[in-house]
């Protein structure tokens, strides 16, 4: 007999088994292991589902109403929006940054302002990057060369006319680029309805955040100043190119109040009141430095288009290049205090130890570095289409910018040498990997048959390999210690000297090596660019693949965005109170509430349980398996989750909480520290029963009836397992 009523209520004095699924999941069937579901609240992005009515199967199962919310659907999209995830990928790991702060609270003014600074000069970088390919390569050399604009109707309507006329039509190209990114940050939220219980006491720690409506005044003022930026570097683009034809009192007026609106919004980035939620006069200042910044962009483009005189002709449009290389330094400063800071700040915990409160620094140097190959690969491909294949960069009429080139060089050389270190880390520390892997399987299966060799070989080294999980943190430390020192290099670009020529001056390598190193590096560069566009596009309709790649970008668009406006919306917003609403009207109705969660979904019941009040909480039960609460995210975003958070959660359910772990599964693991040797278990000692460990594979030889040994699941879903309907039935019993 079916439990549910309408509206998907189940029945009063009921037990409902919510699942959440991690990245991993396909669709609600294969969720709640049933033939046919049905929706029963939600819509087409993220909705709760359970067995249809008159199946063979029902939704009860011991006394349990099964129940799914599937939100796989709210990150994803279709090939255009993937296609957009991409581009702004730069400005998701900036503002992914910002979260992964220490938890000394003492640390935040300082290590939020240098962020939100650095990701100002993202946003730099990327309205740079359109100005060197328009203004540089095409307006300026192509259009001065007629090798360049023999046959190109498209270009040559311009070719010949005033160097004002040029860089004004050709400005445009920027302005759509700004005005892109601003319409996708602009777009309207997720659809959901606020939900907050009356009178509800907000949690100590900073976890909740997550779920909090306030976020929204703060990326209205992100955009507002992001775009101001945005406009007043290409103003400042612009009036450096008109400067070199002669100062006058307009240029030096327009460049003042350029250069003023930029130090603003600077500024504004670093006052405390900008995440505060009601800010009238905040949000009124701005609004109208958008509005100016706007009105400005307008003054300077009738200033350069109404440019008479003659421009000097010169390699490259004035003082682009400088400009490029003054930003870079200026990263690179900020970058250093942001170091400076997170080693004063870091966490000395013996815990906290493996990435020594690195995290932000890792995220904004990659951000960074990837923004910048992003951008200057663009203009080395958008030079090669115009010159026609020349064998060389240096030989092409309309070469890059060398900052572009320098840049190409830096990252090349940055992922070669982790690469590299990578591996050597990887053989060194394989012995130990197989020892520890080998201590396990003789736990595991004592007296294997010497039939099983093959089997226990395989399993060892599934179980070497997901134990590497733990020295990728420090591998990402040395590849943003790496990409900062490259991305020094890029002042190298001031000197006259090709990259080729100056290495081979006081390297020693020859110059022909050192250009096909920049050109293989540049291919390299384009084939991750398509890679992770192809790679977007599956990971959202291959749920095999999406189990490998999906995880990186569900992490990213969980925490919502606080250093930059033009990162991908958050769909934790929606989810949690979602959750959250959900599972009070289920108490409400008189149930109690198993929640299950696999992976990411364990982070998502985690952020759930401490909104709830706590005459929900007492009504519900946690169990979640493959979760990446602390061997991840602990360690990832300290100042968010850690120990102390997670005991929170714990005694928010009366520590009903059980927690399944696999040692073959490279992401999941325990939430709790493992107890030490010297420590003795107390009888009534409730932490001892939360996390417990699944033998995986079940048997290291093929069972009766079989020819193939059970497979080696690691990170998949426990829902099949025996363990999973026991724990779920004993948290039932608890409950009442």
């Amino acid at each position: 007999m079916d439990r549910r009523e309408a509206g998907g209520r189940a029945r009063a004095d009921g037990f409902v088994e919510l699942r959440v699924h991690g990245v991993s999941a396909t669709g609600p069937e294969a969720l709640l292991d049933r033939p046919h579901a049905q929706q029963v609240a939600g819509d087409h992005r993220g909705g709760f589902y359970r067995p249809r009515p008159g199946n063979q199967e029902g939704g009860v199962a011991d006394g349990v109403t099964l129940e799914a919310y599937r939100w796989n659907n709210l990150p994803a999209g279709n090939a255009v929006r993937t296609l957009a995830m991409v581009i702004l990928l730069p400005f998701m790991l900036i503002n992914l940054a910002i979260w992964m702060r220490p938890a000394r609270a003492g640390s935040d003014p300082v290590i939020k302002a240098l962020c939100r600074l650095l990701a100002l000069t993202l946003t730099g970088m990327y309205v740079l990057s359109m100005v060197g390919i328009a203004l540089d390569v095409i307006a300026w050399k192509c259009m001065s060369s007629p090798e360049c604009l023999a046959g190109r109707s498209w270009l040559s309507w311009l070719g010949g006319r005033p160097a004002g006329l040029r860089l004004a039509v050709l400005a445009l190209a920027p302005v759509a680029a700004i005005s892109l990114v601003w319409g996708l940050s602009a777009r309207p939220a997720l659809p959901f309805h606020v939900f907050r219980a009356a009178g509800q006491p907000l949690a100590a720690h900073r976890l909740t955040a997550v779920g909090r409506w306030d976020n929204d005044p703060l990326v209205g003022r992100l955009r507002s100043i992001h775009v101001a930026a945005a406009f007043a570097t290409l103003d400042l683009s612009l009036l450096g190119a008109r400067a070199a034809q002669g100062l006058s009192t307009g240029t030096v007026a327009l460049t003042a109040a350029a250069g003023l609106l930029l130090i603003t919004c600077a500024v504004l980035l670093c006052t405390p009141p900008l995440s505060a939620p009601t800010e009238w006069r905040l949000d009124r200042l701005v609004s109208a430095l958008c509005t100016v910044a706007l009105a400005l962009t307008v003054l300077v483009w009738i200033h350069v288009l109404t440019s008479s005189a003659s421009w000097p002709e010169r390699n490259g449009l004035p003082g682009y290049n400088l400009t490029v290389v003054g930003l870079f330094i200026g990263q690179a400063v900020l970058l250093a205090a942001l170091g400076a800071a997170l080693f004063w700040h870091r966490d000395r915990q013996r815990d906290g130890a493996p990435s020594l409160g690195f995290g932000a620094l890792a995220a904004s140097v990659a951000a960074i570095s990837l923004a910048l190959t992003f951008s200057a690969e663009l203009a080395y491909r958008v030079s090669d289409v115009l010159n026609r294949g020349a064998p060389t960069a240096e030989a092409l009429i309309t070469s890059p910018p060398r900052a572009c080139v320098w840049a190409i060089f830096g990252f090349s050389l940055a992922v070669l040498v982790t690469l590299a270190v990578a591996g050597l880390d990887s053989l060194a520390s394989r012995p130990g990997r197989i020892r520890a892997a080998s201590a396990i399987l003789a736990r595991d299966f004592p007296d294997a048959p010497a039939d099983a060799t093959p089997r226990l070989r395989q399993v060892r080294r599934t179980i070497a390999h997901a134990r590497f999980t733990e020295r990728l943190v420090p591998l990402a430390v040395l590849y943003a210690c790496l990409a900062g020192i490259g991305m020094t290099m890029v002042a190298l670009a001031l000197l006259p000297t090709p990259p080729g020529e100056l290495i081979q001056r006081y390297v020693g390598l020859p110059a022909s090596f050192v250009d096909f190193g920049i050109g293989v590096g540049s291919y390299l560069i384009a084939a991750i660019i398509v890679g992770l566009v192809i790679g977007g596009i599956f990971a959202y309709r291959t749920p095999g693949f999406r189990r490998y790649v999906g995880v990186l970008w569900d992490l990213g668009t969980f925490w919502p965005r606080a250093a930059h406006p033009f990162a991908p919306p958050c769909y934790a917003e929606r989810a949690v109170p979602e959750l959250t609403c959900r599972i009070t009207h289920l108490v409400d109705s008189g149930n109690t509430v198993v929640l299950t969660g696999h992976s990411h979904g364990s982070v998502l019941i985690a952020a759930t349980v401490l909104q709830l009040p706590p005459r929900i909480t007492d009504r519900i039960a946690l169990l979640t398996h493959g979760s990446p609460l602390r061997r991840l995210y602990a360690r990832l975003f300290p100042a968010y989750l850690n120990d102390e958070v997670i005991h929170e959660i714990a005694d928010r359910v009366d520590w009903r909480w059980v927690n399944l772990w696999r040692d073959t599964d490279p992401i999941g693991g325990r939430v709790l520290p493992p107890q030490r040797p010297d420590e003795v278990t107390a009888a009534s000692d409730r932490k001892a029963t939360v996390d417990r460990r699944l033998r995986d594979p079940r048997g290291v030889t093929a069972p009766a009836g079989d020819i193939f040994p059970p497979p080696i699941k690691g990170h998949s879903p426990c829902e099949s397992d025996k363990a999973f309907d026991e724990a779920v039935r004993e948290l039932a019993d608890h409950l009442r």
